[in-house]
């Protein structure tokens, strides 16, 4: 199919087919040439503005798939005055034109690459207006809490008390509480689409290869009795039920070695702390040792496995254990594994009950990270009595990271950079 959009797209229709072209019907039409010899017969569809998906005239022509044909065709197009579509032209012209907002927008691409069935229902959520709507009711109650500040500061001399009577740190509590809950979809959402970054860590023999064999099922990594095997980040991407998981193996961590194991337990430190979740493995027939030398980073997710276990006792299974999750198996036999991907999938948010998760990107997660700080310090500007003046300041800059999500706040600049990543055809 080729997609035109534009102005004035009735008359170059009526050019290439030889026919006037009724609004929204399929017509069977030859498309013509310039001397009027026929390149192909198809379909061609005419949708006037604003009645279309950018907004604009739109005009589908759907000829047979040959390369030549849609070459020929396409040249035909060009010399009736059309022109390339620039990546993403279509959805931003339907944005630039009021028929999407930038978050909706931003779903079709994400529709186009998802890679698993709860991914294209997030960015089906999202493409319907879901994450849009969210955002907007968490702008509108912004909004009356702005109100509120900006009447208290505006009457000031009154012995009127708005923020006693408007309750608004109450109300700045439930703004967060609904914002937090839109940012856990949202990341929910962007680790269904991208996937989620998973570094194996541990000491050296402890298993960390073997066990990204065992997921990877292929020999990705070289497996010794030696310590210090692997010495530098080993990737591989696989999928869980189709959902993208990127797993990166590393150095093990010790006291000691040579140059080239520091550097390689440098980079496993570094990737540990960029890393979705961490899986520290750990020998569980050498208890008492494992974690000796291996400094984790606080701020990411861990799951502890106990590896080896067809040499002890242990069972194979998955406990919770406070906030840290442990997982018995052996990577050589495989026994505990299921255990371990059953994991995994929900921590990307595999769950084919969930109803809310919502298409994001990395910049959306970013926004709403903004949005939820100034909120926080207008609460405690609010609390510690300081000038309303900063609380009213940090409800507008929460607003406006809000308002960028939906393309309400957006720049030119940030547009070119979105809209880039998208398919030409889109």
């Amino acid at each position: 199919m080729v997609r035109i959009s534009g102005s004035g797209l009735a008359s170059l229709a009526q050019s290439l087919t030889k026919r006037r072209l009724l609004p929204r019907r399929a017509h069977f039409v030859s498309f013509h040439d310039s001397d009027d010899t026929v390149i192909d017969r198809g379909l061609a569809l005419y949708f006037p503005a604003p009645a279309s998906f950018t907004g604009e005239d739109v005009l589908e022509l759907h000829c047979h798939g040959s390369p030549v044909v849609v070459e020929m065709l396409l040249k035909r197009v060009f010399q009736l005055g059309a022109r390339p579509a620039q990546p993403g032209e279509f959805s931003r012209r339907a944005f630039l034109n009021g028929k999407l907002d930038l978050a909706q927008a931003e779903a079709i691409a994400a529709l186009i690459e998802s890679t698993s069935e709860q991914a294209v229902r997030a960015a089906g959520r999202s493409l319907e207006g879901e994450f849009s709507r969210r955002i907007q009711a968490l702008v509108e109650e912004l909004t009356l809490l702005r109100v509120q500040v900006e009447a208290a500061i505006d009457f000031s001399d009154e012995d009127i008390d708005f923020i006693a009577e408007g309750d608004v740190s109450q109300r700045l509590e439930k703004v967060l509480v609904q914002l937090r809950a839109v940012q856990s979809s949202a990341r929910q959402g962007h680790l269904l689409q991208q996937g989620m970054t998973v570094v194996i860590a541990g000491k050296p023999n402890a298993g960390k290869s073997s066990l990204l064999n065992r997921l990877a099922q292929r020999d990705a990594a070289i497996v010794t009795h030696l310590p210090g095997t692997t010495r530098d980040l080993l990737r591989e991407t696989i999928q869980i039920d189709g959902m993208p998981l990127h797993v990166i193996d590393t150095a093990g961590i010790r006291q000691g070695g040579d140059v080239i194991e520091q550097e390689g337990m440098r980079r496993a430190r570094e990737a540990m702390q960029q890393a979705d979740r961490i899986l520290l493995v750990e020998d569980a027939a050498s208890p008492g040792r494992e974690e000796t030398g291996v400094r984790l980073p606080s701020a990411i997710p861990l799951t502890r496995i106990k590896n080896k276990i067809d040499l002890t006792r242990h069972k194979p299974g998955m406990q919770e254990t406070g906030a840290e999750t442990v997982i018995c198996l052996s990577a050589k036999t495989g026994a505990g594994l299921e255990d371990l991907r059953r994991h995994l999938k929900t921590c990307m948010g595999f769950d084919a009950e969930a109803e809310d998760t919502v298409a994001a990107r990395r910049r959306h997660l970013e926004a709403l990270q903004r949005a939820g700080d100034h909120l926080i310090q207008a609460g405690e500007e609010l609390a510690a009595g300081r000038a309303l003046e900063l609380v009213a300041e940090n409800l507008r800059l929460a607003q406006q990271s809000l308002g960028e999500i939906t393309g309400e706040l957006t720049t030119e600049d940030l547009l070119g950079r979105i809209f880039s990543e998208f398919c030409i055809g889109k």
